[in-house]
């Protein structure tokens, strides 16, 4: 049994999308963020960042136990438990790769700041809203030409495209209309509609 140390936001959705995909069984520890318990002395023991996701998996490597912390390693550890979503060799695990990190080193950073300093800031900050929309604008883009060459984000799909959907899904957040980006639009519907996704993105419920 996996235990998943969770919140509703895009990066806590990454993993229970990935569970759900794989279909193997796993229990909820909803961490509640917005009243300070990712500060708990037993979360920290998991997760010294103190960020969620976490997992605690009690079939880990060599059938010991096993705690992992962050939302992409977590998703490659969980694609190669399952043998799913990500290919075990060649250009192809690389391409998947390549655009997961896409996904950690800027969609997850620079959303998370455009959805602060729009929502969130006690005062507006214009130079931060600026620099950061046009950033997640440039972000888009990129995306956008990705998915103008083929369906998924990769290739086939695979935990790149459960990293990016989460945050995509709130692209009303980040001041985007996804009539802007037609590509993005499309492959958002057409992860939107799986049944693991509608179930992943309803945790913790």
């Amino acid at each position: 049994m996996i235990t998943l140390y969770t919140w509703g936001t895009p990066n806590g959705r990454k993993v229970s999308i990935m569970l759900e995909e794989c279909g193997l069984p796993y229990a909820v520890q909803p961490v509640d963020i917005t009243r300070e318990q990712q500060f708990a002395p037993d979360f920290l023991a998991i997760n010294p960042n103190n960020k969620i996701p976490a997992i605690v998996d009690q079939e880990g490597p060599g059938g010991q136990p096993l705690s992992l912390f962050e939302s992409g390693a977590i998703l490659i550890y969980l694609a190669e438990k399952c043998g799913r979503f990500l290919p075990v060799a060649g250009p192809e695990r690389y391409a998947v790769l390549q655009w997961l990190m896409f996904q950690m080193g800027g969609i997850g950073p620079i959303f998370g700041q455009t959805h602060h300093f729009l929502r969130f800031a006690p005062a507006p900050v214009p130079y931060a809203i600026e620099r950061f929309r046009t950033e997640t604008a440039r972000l888009y883009g990129v995306l956008e030409g990705q998915l103008q060459r083929q369906t998924y984000v990769a290739g086939d799909y695979s935990i790149a495209d459960m990293a990016i959907y989460p945050w995509v899904s709130r692209h009303e957040w980040q001041g985007i209309d996804l009539a802007d980006y037609p590509q993005v639009a499309r492959w958002a519907a057409l992860v939107g509609e799986r049944p693991a996704v509608r179930r992943g993105m309803e945790v913790p419920a």
